[in-house]
């Protein structure tokens, strides 16, 4: 069996990968579909990001759907030939945030194709592997591999929500459509908005947006006094998720928000200067917004149910063979959003 291993910035390999037995509480699943992701961008260019560097070859991936292939000897509730997406985080369970229900920040968490840790945790993009039985979601006959691989980014998107609250009836201000930016504009849709303005500096992307649903978009390189005209009267917006991790984003979309208004951040840029008077005077709420925890049985809930359509997001697949050519296009934001891979 082969797996897609980054060894070095733009040194992608196709490369024979370890197939493990299950232990008693794995289940091993045949890879179908596979997201590319933000951070295996960020790991094919840059061999990294922050102070995370890749120091071992590792499998990139962490948005993945596949077939139950065998189970080990005490999982009872999944059998052999499932189809089933792939949840890639695996908290501890015993730290004091996971005893705290908040296993989004377990101290010691296992995120599949993540170089935080050494040995590394090697990533999903492989056409086998074994997961925790706790990882696995089983999918209906209705809903394709392609849909049940979205479900990790559709849960980042998840999570930002209710990390907004209530958005029944607001104006919500989207800043950066990348594939998680597209993402919120469908749940923030689902979730009642009654407005949704999303900004980018590619028309590409807020093409995209549209057929997600934004009521409007706004190229802020082509266009910035179309964003500028919401900060009349201190501003138009109830919610700002910003997605691009750019510093100006944040600051000229921050003019934009009402007083008493949410900012949810999800893009992480690194260092920021924030406009700290405004989020004052305006006594504006900042929250941040990292991962998932619930919601990914959520999102699988709400694509079964046919309550959502992430189709819009999902633009280009191809053979894992081809993943070269695949991390190129993923990172041409003029011509790509969600492009997977296809395991065999």
């Amino acid at each position: 069996m082969h797996g897609v291993i980054i060894h070095a910035p733009k040194d992608l390999r196709i490369e024979p990968v370890e197939v493990k037995e299950p232990g008693p509480h794995d289940v091993r699943v045949r890879i179908e579909y596979g997201g590319i992701c933000g951070s295996d961008l960020h790991y094919y260019h840059d061999g990294g990001f922050g102070t995370v560097r890749i120091k071992e070859p590792m499998a990139l991936g962490h948005e993945t759907a596949g077939t139950i292939d065998a189970v080990g000897s005490e999982v009872t509730h999944l059998k052999t030939g499932m189809r089933v997406a792939l949840n890639p985080s695996l908290p501890c369970g015993e730290c004091k945030f996971c005893r705290a229900g908040q296993q989004t920040h377990c101290l010691n968490m296992h995120y599949f194709g993540s170089a935080m840790r050494f040995p590394h945790a090697q990533g999903m993009f492989r056409q086998i592997l074994s997961v925790n039985e706790s990882q696995v979601f089983p999918i209906p006959d209705s809903m394709s591999m392609s849909e049940a691989a979205t479900a990790e980014p559709l849960s980042v998107a998840l999570h930002a929500i209710r990390q907004a609250g209530s958005l029944v009836g607001q104006k919500v201000l989207i800043t950066g459509c990348g594939p998680i930016g597209a993402l919120i504009v469908i749940a923030a849709r689902h979730a009642g908005a009654s407005e949704i303005v999303v900004t980018d500096v590619s028309d590409f992307p807020l093409g995209i947006a549209r057929k997600a649903g934004a009521s409007a978009t706004i190229n802020v390189a082509d266009n910035p006094e179309q964003l500028t005209a919401y900060s009349a009267d201190k501003g138009y917006f109830d919610v700002l998720f910003e997605a691009s991790g750019n510093q100006s984003a944040f600051r000229s979309a921050v003019e934009t928000i009402r007083p008493h208004g949410r900012v949810i951040q999800l893009g992480l840029g690194g260092e920021m200067s924030i406009v700290m008077n405004t989020i004052v005077s305006k006594e504006l709420q900042l929250v941040g917004s990292f991962r998932f925890g619930e919601e990914f049985g959520y999102a699988i809930d709400l694509m079964s149910k046919k309550l959502i359509d992430i189709s819009p997001v999902i633009t280009t697949a191809l053979p894992f063979q081809k993943a070269v050519e695949a991390f190129d296009l993923a990172s041409d934001r003029a011509r790509a959003m969600k492009v997977q891979l296809t395991f065999d």
